[in-house]
């Protein structure tokens, strides 16, 4: 196999660090605009090339996949580059994997009920021509999206009869020494979810849109990290989950706290998130990519602390004993074990791990998600929950009921009869 990793960023430097030590590849190329970035990213490594490519042209990304013999092209740049590196990757004959999908465009006249582009809709327009070429697209195939949906599917094949809702929740406690302020991901990408309309799934209604940060519920995250305020944003596993898996709901929750939503409306108020040129002392700047450059860089924030990350799946619905369930499969991550072991911080290495999971094609073609029969899993998940402390730091694990959201300063838990922790009304 023979790979090119186009970005060479934090996602894309763990990406590299982790395939490093395994051998599915012949060849990997690691690509980025800025060539001694690239180089950083391969030093040291046998069988690694740097080189530079324009993410923006797919005739440079193109290129680049038949200078090398490229067979698998590694999406790990943020949204804005989808599509030229999805089409050079089919022009150059080569499958394809990205952590992110084409970006959405909000609907004209009613954009928090209704959808307009949705995330992975160019996409998925194209599937006929992948499916032509014999080649397969596997989109959305980082953690969230990704290993996330890849938990729903799990537990929609052995855990469950009737699935009322699957709900992604995402949370974590990592903090950057020195930073008020400062984003665990890309900074734009960041932006670009959390204040877009968020999109949920509803049987018989179909994709619609609500007003972003919306309906806040305190959800208890495993690991240590413990009660973190979410919202809705916008994510592809509401866009991918449903075309595969059968669900009367669902929804995608961030775990951002109220000080950091505080902070994206403040943005949002000021025109701080706008991505259009402006023209400051003679010179067109994006305000985002001003807001971008004043952060760290999320591949390496900060001191290495104790704090983790968490990305699960929550659902419920009736088991397959026919008894009420809900259940939230996970993955924790320490953020002192990956900055320990991989010079990575928590979250772009949980981003970076799944990819290097599913590198093959598996005899499939056209374009595909996690969640699709493409990439069913094969075995099961663990079964008990698993601490950071006391075992492997980026493992699986699944919880029956023992982590439970409820609506902000709403509402208590308690335990009904059959052991089920719910959300009651304080």
């Amino acid at each position: 196999m023979r790979v090119l990793l186009v970005g060479a960023g934090g996602v894309g430097s763990a990406a590299a660090g982790i395939a490093a030590r395994r051998d599915f590849h012949e060849v990997f190329v690691v690509a980025d605009h800025d060539l001694a970035r690239a180089q950083a990213a391969v030093a040291g490594r046998e069988g690694f090339v740097a080189a530079r490519v324009d993410a923006s042209s797919a005739d440079a990304v193109a290129a680049l996949c038949r200078e090398h013999a490229i067979t698998h092209v590694l999406n790990a740049v943020d949204p804005r580059f989808v599509m030229p590196i999805f089409d050079g990757a089919r022009r150059a004959g080569a499958h394809y994997i990205d952590m992110a999908m084409s970006l959405s465009h909000p609907h004209p006249d009613e954009p928090f009920s209704r959808t307009g582009v949705k995330l992975g809709d160019e996409q998925f327009a194209a599937a006929d021509d992948w499916r032509d070429a014999g080649l397969l697209a596997l989109v959305g195939m980082g953690v969230e999206p990704g290993l996330s949906d890849v938990f729903a599917r799990y537990a929609a094949d052995h855990l469950f009869s009737r699935i009322d809702e699957i709900g992604i929740r995402d949370g974590g406690n990592l903090v950057v020494a020195g930073y008020d302020f400062a984003p665990s991901f890309s900074v734009w990408t960041t932006i670009e979810e959390c204040l877009n309309p968020p999109v949920i799934w509803e049987a018989g209604r179909g994709w619609f849109t609500t007003e972003p940060l919306s309906e806040p519920e305190v959800f208890d995250f495993p690991g240590g990290i413990g009660e973190v305020e979410c919202v809705h944003v916008e994510h592809e596993e509401v866009l991918l989950i449903p075309r595969w898996v059968d669900a009367r709901r669902v929804t995608f929750k961030y775990g951002l706290g109220k000080e950091f939503i505080d902070v994206l409306k403040t943005l949002h108020k000021l025109g701080l998130d706008r991505t259009a040129p402006v023209r400051v002392g003679g010179v067109e700047v994006s305000q985002r990519d001003v807001v971008a450059a004043c952060l760290p860089e999320p591949g390496r924030p900060g001191r290495p602390d104790d704090r983790s990350t968490c990305a699960g799946t929550l659902v419920s619905g009736t088991g397959r004993d026919g008894e009420p369930r809900e259940v939230y499969l996970y993955h924790v991550v320490d953020n002192e074990w990956s900055m320990r072991e991989y010079g990575s911080q928590a979250v772009v290495w949980q981003t970076a791990v799944n990819p290097d999971r599913r590198p093959g094609a598996a005899g499939h073609r056209g374009v595909a998600g996690a969640a699709s029969s493409a990439r069913r899993p094969s075995t099961p998940c663990p079964s008990s929950t698993c601490s950071p402390r006391t075992a492997h730091p980026g493992r699986c694990a699944s919880s029956d009921s023992a982590r439970m959201s409820r609506p902000a300063r709403t509402c208590s838990s308690a335990m009904t009869s059959g052991g089920r922790k719910r959300s009651t009304l304080a």
